[in-house]
């Protein structure tokens, strides 16, 4: 009967061991010393290291500030800012501008409303790229992805960083505690075997 407890003791030890290790990838958040080991979780103690490797992968791999300039100058972008340029100036042109000021109403006709308008639009198209490459300049002055993923990442609470973590992998880690109890009760087969043949 002992023999036979093997694959149910060895599974729960492969449950259990491996419940633990996805536990300590979080815990223990501050280090503990026992005798000369020192424990702690290790997203905790990585948690720098990860950071650096994260704004690295992120500003490299992922996202950059040139991606912001292809984009920006796409001539499609400048196509959409003159669409809604369009669309403001009309509503400027019918409304605001009349309430601003309601004597101008009696010199306003459609004629010259088309003026203005066409007038206007094409003063913002000459100024769109000039503003563009501005625009970028300034972002590529004062964006530093890498930095700001660091910064975040970094400033997450360790605590924020398990749900985090828990929330995209919580069936792979389930799976892991799982897989050990069933890698336990095969091992366990495979002593009684070897036991039924000694």
């Amino acid at each position: 009967m002992i023999i036979w407890t093997l694959p149910i003791i060895a599974a729960l030890t492969g449950y259990i061991t491996n419940y633990i290790a996805i536990k300590m990838l979080f815990h223990p958040r501050k280090k503990v010393k026992i005798l000369f080991l020192e424990i702690q979780g290790i997203f905790p103690k990585r948690q720098k290291n990860l950071a650096e490797k994260l704004g690295k992968i992120v500003a490299e791999e992922l996202f950059s500030i040139e991606d912001v300039k292809k984009s920006l100058q796409n001539p499609g972008s400048a196509e959409d800012i003159s669409a809604i340029v369009d669309t403001r100036l009309n509503d400027f042109l019918d409304n605001r501008l009349i309430e601003a000021m309601p004597m101008l109403a009696m010199f306003m006709n459609d004629e010259i409303k088309l003026k203005i308008k066409s007038t206007l639009l094409e003063e913002v198209q000459l100024m769109l790229p000039e503003l563009i490459d501005r625009f970028i300049s300034k972002i590529e002055n004062d964006v530093d992805i890498e930095k700001t993923v660091y910064e975040k990442v970094v400033s997450f609470s360790t605590d924020k960083l398990e749900d985090i973590l828990y929330s995209i992998m919580s069936k792979e880690f389930k799976f892991i505690e799982i897989l050990g109890g069933v890698l336990g009760f095969m091992i366990g087969l495979i002593q009684i075997a070897i036991l039924q043949l000694q």
